[in-house]
């Protein structure tokens, strides 16, 4: 009787029923869509640059290493805004909306310049920094000059990206989630498409390799972002925000202050998320450029499978967030509980499907064996962590949708910096472990930021609304 009653009590607690699965995959499929189409293109991608050589393959993995920096950059600066978007969304004030989607452009528009800048000035630095490993003068050399190549053309595609990211963020925190997904699908096969003509000068256009790859990226970006636009601004009866959106570029001085509180350290917080996954990769590569090649290859299957738990978090910050900004405390708790159980269920069976891909996938490539070798061993590993960064994922979106953002900090960027990155450094410069051993080591330091996790989800110190 006892055990039946904990059954029903686990059950109650963490599995919802058909109404519940249904409204979380009315969110969560759009989204998986629209990034697993852009990762997988993005894969394809990376293994037409893969197939030329592995020098064009490692300087265009560095630079989109580098470029990441960025994407996490503008990602957290409008996702600052958008914890008071989703709330103002559950309360239907539609002139707060337009306040912080003003705000999330201009501070996206200075994200970009600054990033553009950057780049001109140090790019050539900044991609030698992963050149520091075992290999010859010329495949060195000839991985700094195709990066180089790369980076200057991608810099181009930069603002329409920043476009993308207000419009199609704000979009989803008022629960258009189709759109940005259709656009997406449609930059996607855009960039297929020339990345196909333009690498290996198809159909009468110039062979142009990783330049080729950079300029159909670019291309693909301006095809998203007029999609992205002009649907917004045709269809102001579902999107009654964009009425008026550009009547004015003033942001209310006491929002931009709550924003700036709530926000900052979520703009901090990926920004240095994201150079901590640059430095850990640059402490990896001090094993040599075999290293820089497989780990290219890995993180790029990775993304595809990824897609599940990075969709389901978003989810969580959606969906929690509104009921938070409908004062729905109870309903808020009930709902992050059955969506953290069905991230980490979902990801486990995920997990099975890339352990079993692992020895296949680096065969696509045109590298050397042991690149081969190191890759199918990055690839293990990540899935068997693949439950833990699930669960992970999902308790810093329930903590950042009541906006804890402090707290968010804490728990994401100065874990990865005082624990994973000293990690990596010590034992690639300091001792001989092969680094598969060091980046399993690595992800076994998240285990202690998974006890945290769990402490102050179940605590609730997430539960507030933030915009009454």
């Amino acid at each position: 009787m006892v055990m039946t009653g904990e059954k029903t009590g686990f059950r109650k607690k963490f599995i919802g029923d058909k109404a519940f699965y249904k409204m979380v995959l009315l969110v969560a499929v759009p989204i998986m869509i629209q990034n697993g189409i852009t990762n997988f293109v993005s894969l394809l991608d990376n293994i037409m640059i893969g197939r030329i050589g592995t020098e064009q393959m490692s300087g265009a993995a560095i630079v989109n290493q580098l470029v990441f920096v960025y994407n996490l950059c503008i990602f957290g600066g409008v996702s600052g805004a958008g914890i008071f978007t989703a709330q103002f969304f559950g309360q239907k004030n539609h002139e707060g909306i337009r306040q912080t989607f003003r705000y999330k452009l201009w501070l996206a528009a200075i994200l970009t310049g600054l990033t553009v800048g950057l780049f001109l000035t140090a790019g050539d630095s900044l991609i030698g920094m992963y050149l520091k490993g075992e290999g010859t003068a010329e495949a060195i050399a000839a991985t700094r000059a195709y990066g180089m190549q790369y980076l200057k053309i991608m810099l181009l595609g930069l603002p329409a990206f920043m476009l993308v990211q207000v419009y199609a963020s704000t979009l989803r925190e008022c629960g258009e989630t189709v759109l940005p997904m259709k656009a997406g699908v449609t930059a996607v096969l855009v960039n297929l498409v020339f990345n196909y003509l333009l690498i290996y000068g198809k159909f009468c256009f110039p062979v142009l390799g990783v330049r080729g790859a950079a300029i159909a990226t670019v291309l693909s970006r301006y095809v998203e972002a007029a999609i992205v636009l002009s649907w917004t601004h045709r269809h102001t009866k579902k999107n009654p925000f964009a009425a008026g959106l550009y009547s004015t570029m003033k942001v209310p001085l006491e929002l931009t202050k709550k924003i700036l509180i709530k926000g900052t350290p979520l703009l901090v917080n990926e920004t240095l998320w994201a150079a901590a996954m640059a430095m850990l990769t640059q402490c990896y590569s001090v094993r040599g450029l075999n290293v820089v090649a497989a780990l290219n290859i890995s993180n790029t299957i990775n993304n595809v499978f990824n897609i599940v738990f990075i969709a389901l978090g978003d989810s969580v910050a959606i969906l929690v967030g509104q009921l938070l900004g409908a004062g729905k405390m109870k309903e808020a708790r009930d709902t992050d509980n059955k969506m953290i159980a069905f991230s980490v269920m979902c990801c486990t069976g995920v997990a099975l499907i890339m352990l079993a891909m692992a020895p296949l996938f680096p065969k696509l490539y045109n590298t050397n064996a042991g690149a081969k070798s190191l890759a199918r061993q990055f690839i293990m590993v990540t899935a068997i962590f693949m439950p833990q960064n699930a669960f992970l994922h999902a308790a810093y979106f329930t903590l950042r949708s009541g906006g804890k953002t402090i707290i968010t900090f804490l728990f994401d960027s100065v874990f990865i910096w005082c624990v994973s990155v000293p990690i990596a450094y010590i034992l690639s410069r300091f001792t001989g472990l092969p680094v598969i051993a060091i980046y399993t080591l690595v992800q076994l330091g998240d285990i202690l930021k998974c006890i945290v996790g769990f402490v102050l989800v179940k605590k609730g110190v997430w539960m507030h609304n933030i915009v009454s």
